[in-house]
């Protein structure tokens, strides 16, 4: 990859930087603790797991809200596993859940180590999927914050990667244009693809163990990313 042009390198958030997986098994733990909910964290997490991917991925095309991602990843995993929650339960939680989130703030290991090595050389972004209020926060909690100077989040630009809009709205933000900068992600579909699309370069982290084309470059870990930028 000639990345001689490239002045603006944009990055991922969540199972990027952000150990994501990690500090929401934290917090769950917690919450069911503060709400005295004597339940196999482990065997919810197993079955929560891909039932939020599926509502995120509803979220991202705009076939469901916020309100209702939040509150059926959860009332659809108490069911599978045939556990008894009331509503008022279930809202409560899904409240604490994003109360406690950036409460943890585990990184992708090499994150501080590569965002220092590029502090100097680049002008770095956020781009993110996400609800506002919680991405702040993880930014500002992990001490990261300081290493962007923009960042963008879906729920105030009212698009989701991989829409054009958001990364054209990402662009102008940084006052850059797509053929100077890079796009670093876990997802192929909505950072690598996304990017790509709108005359970004982008390399996947391939964080979700996938196969890519042949002609899309990808890392297993953030240190290998020195290779190309």
């Amino acid at each position: 990859m000639d990345v001689s042009k490239i002045s603006d390198i944009f990055f991922d958030l969540d199972h990027t930087l952000w150990d994501f997986d990690k500090n929401s098994n934290l917090t769950f733990i917690k919450i069911f603790q503060l709400n005295k909910l004597n339940i196999s964290v482990e065997n919810f997490l197993n079955a929560y797991h891909p039932i939020n991917n599926n509502y995120w991925s509803l979220y991202r095309e705009n076939k469901i809200s916020k309100e209702k991602l939040r509150f059926y990843r959860l009332s659809d995993t108490f069911n599978k596993l045939s556990i008894k929650v009331d509503d008022k339960m279930i809202n409560k939680l899904s409240i604490d859940y994003i109360d406690h989130l950036s409460s943890f703030n585990h990184m992708i290991p090499g994150t501080i180590d590569l965002l220092e090595y590029l502090s100097n050389r680049y002008q770095m972004h956020i781009i993110t999927n996400g609800f506002k209020e919680v991405q702040k926060k993880k930014l500002e909690k992990s001490k990261i914050i300081k290493y962007f100077n923009t960042i963008t989040i879906s729920e105030e630009v009212g698009y989701k990667k991989p829409n054009p809009i958001i990364f054209n709205h990402a662009l102008k933000k940084a006052a850059t244009t797509s053929s100077s900068s890079l796009m670093i992600g876990d997802s192929y579909q909505a950072d690598v693809l996304g990017a790509i699309n709108v005359g970004l370069k982008a390399i996947l982290f391939n964080y979700h163990n996938i196969t890519p084309e042949k002609d899309i470059i990808s890392v297993n870990c953030l240190s290998e990313l020195k290779s190309y930028i």
